[in-house]
């Protein structure tokens, strides 16, 4: 039996709504860009379409501007996994930035593999 062939593809990328994390719904999109202006309730990020890949792991890493968590330490970038649900699936990967903002200017790397193969990668630079 031919083993099913996995596709993916940057769906899009920019400036979202508020994204509700128990919602199975995605953010919308509201802008296409890779330059965000910081204000409260944005959400930055990218959707990715993947087809074929049910039952596999998806791994994602969000590398970010040093900012120190509440015990002042440096946050070390963000990373998980999602597990693909469905064979026509949909995966955003973003966050949103919390005061101080100024802790939170400059480049955020948003990376995403599947297999440990690089599937999509997207700087973002936010600013004030």
């Amino acid at each position: 039996m031919a083993k099913k062939k996995i596709s993916w593809e940057l769906y899009s990328f920019g400036e979202y709504s508020k994204w509700e994390r128990t919602s199975k719904k995605l953010p919308k999109l509201l802008k296409i860009t890779d330059k965000i202006n910081i204000r409260p309730d944005i959400e930055f990020g990218y959707v990715i379409k993947i087809k074929g890949a049910k039952g596999k792991v998806v791994e994602y890493k969000i590398d970010h501007p040093p900012f120190k968590d509440k015990n002042g330490n440096v946050e070390p970038p963000f990373e998980g996994q999602y597990f693909i649900k469905s064979n026509d699936y949909e995966f955003f990967l973003g966050d949103t930035v919390w005061e101080p903002y100024d802790d939170k200017v400059g480049d955020w790397l948003l990376t995403t593999s599947l297999d440990g193969e690089l599937i999509a990668e997207k700087k973002i630079t936010l600013y004030l």
